[in-house]
């Protein structure tokens, strides 16, 4: 089954907003064996919206729409399907009072006509409750393809999506199942890791496709492929990957298909029941925002200081300034002193620190651009390493984070000794 995703709006054309909703969409369906043919962002016109139909119903099983569903005359999605459908707006009662309950409940001010003008739907849609707003999604078909349109709220179309749309693509007989595993590794770049794997994927079987999902510090290697046997499928991959872990077990530092390596040591961290502080300052925050985006954090996430001056390293931290004085800001002395501090400051099992020089030009250090110490602090020890991150402020500030995980989890992985 082949799918194309359409996204409307002007605001994702002119840059004002980034279109989420379409990469979840992609990962959702590739997870249940739809595949992906197209995504394209329109503009919301309705010429440019009935060619984009027309294209879509000859390439695909199913076009997944966003966008476009509002109450103000800009948004002209529903209008659009009814010309393309040859059919007309109807009052849909049961919407109408959704509408009306959602205002009752949630809006101070008086539903007027415009948002019960939201309960209108064509004559020939399918509706699909939309439990958190007020345009719901609507199923058509035509010439044996499906269309769903669905509001470009990004939580308003997850949750069609999930409980709507994706449900009913399930009992299409012919799905076919589709495996990946992904390998996640750090410290070499993409370039390195492809020549010393270079003969074992010369002889990946055609059907099994390896993708290279490379970031700053980390590259991700990915294998997929489909078929009707789900054991087959599976053992093909399998037994590729076992292969792949002889050749590059020093730079791999987990796998999964959804979990990042923030994910990866935030689940650590909740196993062995240890806790985490954070001592920022090339970083600004970051480290600590990345953890905090993981729902229960607080089990054993205890705090942060973004020490980003060099005084408030003194003030705050408690750092020696005499110890600042001596080796510098950007220093390794330093950067251990500051974990040390972090994990005393918030009683932590573990604390991650870091200084260093992002650029473009040189702060309270004479250190190179690009120049970052990472400090940690453990139950048992502490140290700090110094690494060159680059001369490109972004890279140096994203390598130190992604650096900053790789460097926890080795620490949460260490076997303790017998």
């Amino acid at each position: 089954m082949k799918a194309t995703i359409i996204t409307i709006g002007d605001e994702i054309l002119i840059g004002q907003i980034v279109d989420t909703n379409s990469a979840w969409m992609a990962q959702e369906l590739n997870k249940i064996g739809v595949h992906v043919f197209e995504i394209i962002t329109i503009n919301d016109d309705k010429d440019h919206i009935l060619s984009a139909f027309a294209k879509a119903e000859s390439q695909s099983d199913i076009v997944l729409i966003t966008g476009g569903l509002g109450p103000t005359k800009d948004d002209v999605t529903k209008a659009t399907i009814c010309e393309y459908f040859d059919d007309e707006l109807v009052l849909d009662q049961q919407v109408l009072e959704h509408v009306t309950q959602l205002f009752a409940k949630y809006v101070k001010d008086p539903m007027v006509d415009m948002n019960k003008a939201q309960a209108l739907i064509p004559s020939k849609a399918e509706v699909i409750k939309n439990s958190y707003g007020t345009a719901p999604g609507m199923w058509l078909e035509r010439n044996d393809v499906v269309f769903v349109s669905m509001p470009g709220v990004p939580f308003e179309m997850k949750e069609i999506m999930t409980n709507g749309v994706i449900p009913r693509i399930l009992t299409n007989p012919d799905l076919p199942y589709i495996h990946h595993r992904t390998i996640l590794t750090a410290g070499q770049g993409e370039s390195t890791i492809a020549t010393r794997i270079e003969n074992w994927e010369n002889q990946l079987p055609s059907h099994i496709k390896l993708a290279y999902l490379p970031s700053l510090g980390t590259v991700r290697l990915r294998l997929s492929t489909f078929g009707t046997d789900k054991s087959i499928v599976e053992k093909e991959v399998d037994d590729q990957i076992k292969e792949l872990y002889t050749l590059i077990t020093d730079i791999i530092v987990g796998e999964s298909n959804n979990e990042s390596l923030v994910d990866q040591v935030s689940r650590l961290f909740k196993e062995q029941n240890k806790t985490l502080a954070t001592a920022e300052s090339c970083t600004g925050g970051k480290i600590a925002n990345l953890i905090t985006e993981i729902p229960g954090a607080s089990a054993f996430f205890k705090g942060s200081t973004i020490t980003y001056a060099t005084q408030s390293k003194i003030d705050i931290l408690g750092v020696d300034e005499a110890l600042i004085t001596e080796h510098s800001v950007v220093s390794e002395q330093v950067a251990e002193a500051m974990a040390v501090a972090a994990k005393k400051k918030f009683k932590s099992d573990y604390a991650i620190a870091t200084t260093g020089n992002a650029g473009p030009s040189k702060g309270d250090s004479d250190a190179t651009v690009g120049t970052v110490f990472i400090g940690v602090a453990t139950e048992s020890e502490s140290f700090a390493m110094k690494f060159m991150m680059g001369n490109h402020r972004e890279r140096v500030i994203q390598k130190t984070v992604n650096k900053s995980f790789e460097l926890l989890q080795k620490e949460l992985l260490k076997k303790p000794a017998i």
